[in-house]
């Protein structure tokens, strides 16, 4: 009896301790390694954000689902090697992450539009830019929306989906600019006076850059005006001060030289009626 309990235990043994025991290390190997993975990856990706300059809020969120995900996925491995059968596991993750798109459709919109500019780039924090129906400074580029500064001080919460589903200018983008003005004379006046002054103002002033060369034209005559353009170039920052003082200074130094700047004027004719003459 004692030998008959003996192999029962023996074939038990190797039928079935083993063999879990077996699947149970390499389940804890997998788990363990896998956390370490994970961390070494979320990592990673947490300092390339940060380089990028990414708002703290969405590294810490996008890193959290990242680990979670990934994790999610280490877990799965894990079980599958104790003989688990995970397709069900999945399956009824996949059914409920589709009904939580499904109830948060704007705003997984709006995340995945959150992605595509740290992905993308197409403005970063402290650019002005002009997006989703607002202009302003990039103040924070939060999880679901990106928040502007307005030059009047106004803050513009704008969501991310209406950010990247539309047209995106960058007036940060590059380190110079064109500054285009234009100024009209009237037909009487001296024109070459006139583009003198012109050429003299932006000769003058030292923050206009040498290259490109500024240009300064007669663009269209017009139906009251002879319309001089001017386009000087200036470095990104001097922009709005260019344009500014230059169309102050071309008002004065105009009406120094006696140079008339024409605006819209409107006749009113008075029409009196016949007096009827008496019989």
């Amino acid at each position: 009896m004692d030998v008959i309990n003996q192999l029962d235990l023996t074939a038990l043994v190797n039928d079935y301790a083993i063999p879990w025991g077996i699947r149970i290390v390499f389940a804890l190997v997998i788990f363990y390694l896998g956390r370490g993975v994970v961390a070494l990856v979320v990592r990673g990706v947490e300092k390339v954000l940060e380089r990028q300059k990414v708002d703290d809020t969405l590294v810490s969120f996008m890193t959290s689902i990242l680990r979670w995900l990934l994790l999610l996925f280490v877990v799965i491995a894990a079980l599958s090697q104790l003989g688990i059968d995970t397709t069900s596991l999945i399956a009824l993750l996949g059914a409920a992450g589709l009904a939580v798109g499904l109830a948060l459709q704007g705003s997984l919109a709006n995340f995945a539009a959150g992605v595509l500019i740290i992905i993308f780039r197409p403005f970063t924090r402290g650019d002005f830019i002009d997006a989703g129906g607002a202009m302003g400074t990039v103040d924070k580029i939060s999880i679901f929306t990106t928040i502007l500064t307005t030059p009047d001080n106004k803050e513009v919460i704008v969501p991310n989906g209406s950010v990247i589903g539309g047209v995106i200018t960058n007036f940060s983008a590059r380190p110079t600019r064109r500054v285009d003005m234009e100024f009209g004379v009237a037909y009487d006046d001296d024109l070459r006076k006139a583009k003198q002054i012109l050429e003299e103002i932006i000769a003058a002033d030292e923050r206009v850059l040498a290259e490109p060369a500024p240009v300064i034209t007669v663009g269209a005559l017009a139906d009251s005006s002879v319309n001089f353009l001017v386009r000087p170039w200036v470095n990104a920052a001097d922009y709005w001060d260019l344009l500014w003082d230059t169309t102050e200074a071309v008002k004065l130094r105009f009406d120094e030289a006696g140079i008339t700047i024409p605006f819209p004027q409107r006749e009113v004719h008075l029409r009196q009626p016949a007096t009827p003459v008496a019989d």
